[in-house]
């Protein structure tokens, strides 16, 4: 008879590998699906969206800073030391219609009594030249993580909603101007946000406009091509930062259908919890969270699918 595991992970980053060190400590003897080179978009591999992040400043216990891919090397080797077994390949399949669940990987299938989904978000990109040659040189889609750096420097945000509109205000309290790039005559943010972001005197908007190619030297970027709908003419702006706000995508196409989910996309979890809809089955970091999206919050929420899983298994007498 198949071996049945306690807790499953299909995900990895800071809320995969926080969940899975929890359970392995709490003697639940984790697997983890961490994902793999199968994946199409090599900007999303295993250890998210930090393995493409040079350097984390705001992660707490690291002063002198420590780069994404070091930093979730070590997740990966403390999940490890407690006795997560760690497959580096994606999930193809679930079936959650009966317990044990069913996890069906690109060439392992494990079969769980709980199941934690840590597969995380996705920032979009402009899929414009120069964006993957200066990312984390220049590139960016987070303000609050990378936006220290840009101290006393001229910035370019793309996009019209609201997250564009907290990226350029939070930009605005260390960046000399931000500049936002947006391809209509008008934003789509809600109200409150277009009435802070217009009325910010740091902040500047080419309309009817966006980016046809961002530029840069070996230092990193110098600026970008901008390109004017209406008058077909294209500029160079000059700046030393680009930061693409135009939103994330979370990565659920493996449960739509499944679990139930928000309007965008993101898994709907009970407030102040983990749990989903289907009892045994929890979700944490980028995956239910489209609001802080920050390394530290997903780790907390990662902790907090190991421990509901944990006290949920011991109410159904199955720990």
């Amino acid at each position: 008879m198949a071996e049945v595991h306690k807790v499953a992970i299909i995900g990895s980053g800071p809320a995969g590998y926080t969940a899975a060190i929890y359970a392995a400590r709490a003697n639940l003897k984790p697997v983890m699906f961490a994902g793999g080179p199968a994946d199409a978009d090599p900007r999303r591999v295993p250890g998210g969206q930090l393995m493409i992040t040079n350097d984390v400043e705001n992660y707490p216990g690291f002063p002198e800073s420590v780069t994404g891919p070091d930093l979730m090397e070590k997740f990966k080797a403390q999940a490890e030391r407690f006795g997560t077994v760690v497959h580096m390949e994606n999930v193809a399949k679930i079936d959650f219609s009966q317990r044990p669940f069913r996890l069906t990987g690109e060439s392992k299938e494990t079969l769980s009594q709980t199941v934690i989904i840590a597969t995380g978000a996705a920032a979009k990109w402009l899929n414009v030249k120069g964006e993957d040659t200066f990312m984390n040189k220049g590139v960016s889609a987070c303000a609050t993580c990378d936006g220290f750096f840009f101290k006393n420097q001229d910035v370019l945000v793309v996009g019209g909603g609201d997250t564009a509109m907290e990226e350029a205000t939070y930009l605005t309290k260390m960046c000399s101007s931000v500049t936002v790039i947006h391809r209509r005559d008008t934003l789509r943010a809600s109200a409150i946000m277009q009435e802070r972001a217009l009325k910010n005197p740091k902040i500047k908007f080419l309309w009817n406009s966006a980016i046809d190619e961002i530029v840069g030297d070996a230092k990193g970027v110098t600026g970008a091509m901008v390109k004017n709908f209406k008058t077909n003419e294209t500029n160079v702006v000059k700046a030393t930062g680009v930061f693409v706000a135009i939103g994330h995508v979370p990565t659920t196409e493996l449960f739509k259908g499944i679990i139930d989910s928000h309007d965008n996309g993101y898994l709907k979890v009970k407030p102040g919890s983990t749990v989903t809809n289907i009892p045994g089955v929890f979700a944490c970091g980028d995956v239910a969270d489209h609001y802080y999206r920050q390394a530290v919050t997903a780790a907390g929420t990662g902790c907090m699918a190991a421990i509901d899983a944990e006290r949920w298994m011991t109410e159904n007498g199955l720990g």
